[in-house]
């Protein structure tokens, strides 16, 4: 089933790993999945997109873009092209539904986080991880695990956790004085009072 969806339509389909062909040197930038952590215990949740020429560029643009006024403790960027999906569905028409189960693959297995969309016109939120050989694989692990909730899921990512581009340790203070910046918010300059004071000068 084609979406119509531009959050869809860029990924990669699943069932086509290595077989995306690097762009031409300064063709364009690619496009890099930003996912970010609102608060401490609370799942990943996909944000957007940055262009970036490549890893290191897009974690210092996606913290630009996406945290100078959304408060959050922790961000991470990936490529596009490292991100597996799956088909997407409509109505109540869950996606476990089209993922056919993959019998055990011979390999070293890897770790793949599992995003999922459980609403329509949302964003994809952390489901997980599981170990799998490829990304068929881990997309029946998925079903396997995340299927008995009953809960209609429209759409699966599935990301090797070794392409992710986390939040390291020692930058987890670039987001320490956020909450001190009250003057990124409105709210914080009253405007309301300040209007009320010239006013008040201007009779005087």
């Amino acid at each position: 089933m084609n979406s119509l969806d531009p959050r869809v339509k860029r990924l990669p389909v699943i069932g086509q790993p290595g077989q995306i062909e690097p762009k031409a040197p300064l063709d364009q930038f690619g496009t890099f999945e930003v996912f970010v952590q609102p608060k401490e215990g609370k799942p990943f949740q996909h944000e957007g997109i940055v262009h970036a020429p490549n890893l290191e560029m897009a974690f210092v643009l996606a913290k630009e873009a996406f945290t100078r006024r959304f408060m959050c403790v922790s961000i991470y960027v990936v490529d596009t092209r490292h991100v597996y999906t799956s088909p997407m569905t409509e109505g109540n028409v869950s996606v476990f539904g089209f993922i056919h189960e993959t019998p055990a693959q011979a390999g070293e297995k890897i770790s793949y986080e599992i995003y999922q969309l459980i609403k329509r016109g949302k964003q994809h939120i952390h489901a997980g991880t599981v170990q799998a050989v490829s990304p068929q694989e881990a997309m029946s692990e998925a079903k396997k695990v995340f299927s008995t909730d009953n809960k209609v899921i429209y759409n699966l990512w599935a990301i090797r956790t070794s392409d992710i581009r986390f939040t390291k340790p020692e930058e987890q203070e670039l987001w320490l004085t956020l909450p001190e910046k009250k003057f990124r918010d409105a709210s914080a300059y009253k405007a309301g009072d300040k209007l009320t004071e010239f006013l008040d000068k201007q009779k005087n």
